[in-house]
Formats: C-alpha cells, structure tokens, sequence
C-alpha cells in the first residue's frame, strides 16, 4: 500500500520539545501577583494585617499555596510576618523613605549624565515599551499595574547608560522603590494629578531623553518627584 502523504503543515508523528511548551502560571504566581497588586494599589495598606482566611476566599484557593506565596512576598521585602500575628503589609520609616529616595536620585542622574545622548536607539526601547504598559494600565485604572510599569520605565532609563553595576545597584532596592512608588502615587493622584497626567509627565521625560539634551533632561528628572508623598503636609491633605 502507498504511503499516504500528510497534508501541508501536519504535526502528526512530531513532538514538541519540552523546552518549548508554555506552562500556565501557578496558583502561588497567580496569588502572589494579585496580593503583590493589592499592595501597590493601596488596596492593602502599609501595615495591614493580611488575613489567611479573607485571602483564600478572595483568590479563591487553599491555605498552602496562599502561604508559599506570603513566603515569596516576604522574600521580596513586600510584606512581614510577625509570630504568633501573621503576615502584615511592610511599612516604611521615614529614614527608609530619605534613604530610598535620595539613592534613587543619585543612581537615575547619574544614568542621565553618562547616557545622554543615548549612544544606541535601542537602549530606549525598554522606556518605550515600559511606558505603553503604564498607558494601557492608567485607562484601565489598574494602579497596581501602573506602579509596576512605572518602576520598569525608570529602571530601563537607568539602563541607557549601559552600566552594568549601576543597572545591579538600582535593582536591588527594586521592592523598597515599589513600595514607595505605590505612595506616591497615591498622594499624587489625590493632591496633584489623575492617572493620565502621571503617565504624561513620564511621556516628557522620555522624550527629553529621546532629544540627547541632557540639561534639559536632568532639569526635569530634578523636579519629576518634587510633589511626592513624603512633600504633602497635612495642610495640604486637610484642603485637598
């Protein structure tokens, strides 16, 4: 008997090799992103007590993984877990919001005065890609997302100086920078501006970036963070 021939783009009598399959995310990744969002959303607030028994009904699933994913949260600095108290979401005090802030200046200027102009296009387009994240997230009003994006966007400008140990040295306070970024939104879009002008003035920055005027750039990186939530006075919050 003929061999039959296989119709064009038959898979029949391949496989797909291992390494190639797309495995969907699990339930500890599943619960760990949707916590990770509530708390940079401001929907868990600093010092929060995370609940096991709300939690689980909430992202509907079971104690263990809820708790392997409190475990990788508290690996990231995101929450605490105290004996005998259970998981609380992490504070800041005032010397770790000085410390934070202030690092984060001197690493992104510094990014700025090595990095412009920006050598090689390419190396913008991480800032570009970071912020049609923060657009699609601030129509979606998903702040927690937008945090997220925010976070990216910058880290890739410090990325245009093409130097691995301050890309390391930025990195490292990744989750502390998260958390004071998840503030700052917050204070911002209640005392100074919505979702869509906060992704406008990053939209800016990109583009004095993008001009190679590194004057220009490092005025406006100066002044980007003036109205953060460690500014807003209780004046200010009485008045709105």
């Amino acid at each position: 008997m003929a061999n039959r021939k296989e119709p064009a783009g038959s898979t029949r009598g391949t496989t797909t090799p291992l390494n190639t399959l797309v495995h969907p995310p699990s339930l500890v990744t599943l619960a760990a992103d949707a916590i990770r969002k509530k708390i940079l959303s401001g929907e868990y607030a600093p010092g929060d007590r995370l609940l096991e028994e709300r939690l689980t009904e909430e992202l509907a699933i079971s104690r263990p993984p809820l708790r392997e994913a409190l475990r990788n949260l508290e690996n990231e600095g995101l929450i605490v877990t105290r004996p005998r108290r259970g998981a609380f979401v992490a504070t800041l005090t005032d010397k770790d919001v000085y410390e934070i802030l202030t690092l984060r200046s001197v690493l992104e200027r510094m990014a700025f005065e090595l990095g412009i102009p920006v050598r090689d296009q390419a190396l913008l387009e991480p800032a570009r890609a970071a912020l049609l994240n923060m657009e699609q997230a601030a129509r979606a009003t998903d702040r927690g997302a937008l945090v997220q994006a925010g976070y990216a966007f910058h880290y890739a400008l410090v990325g245009i100086a093409d130097h691995d140990r301050l890309n390391s040295t930025y990195a490292s306070v990744q989750q502390q920078l998260l958390l004071c970024m998840a503030r700052n939104l917050i204070a911002r879009e209640t005392y100074f501006e919505d979702l869509e002008a906060h992704v406008a003035r990053h939209r800016y920055l990109l583009e004095l970036v993008a001009s190679g005027d590194r004057e220009a750039a490092l005025q406006e990186l100066a002044v980007h963070g003036e109205r953060s939530f460690e500014n807003v006075q209780p004046k200010e919050a009485e008045t709105g």
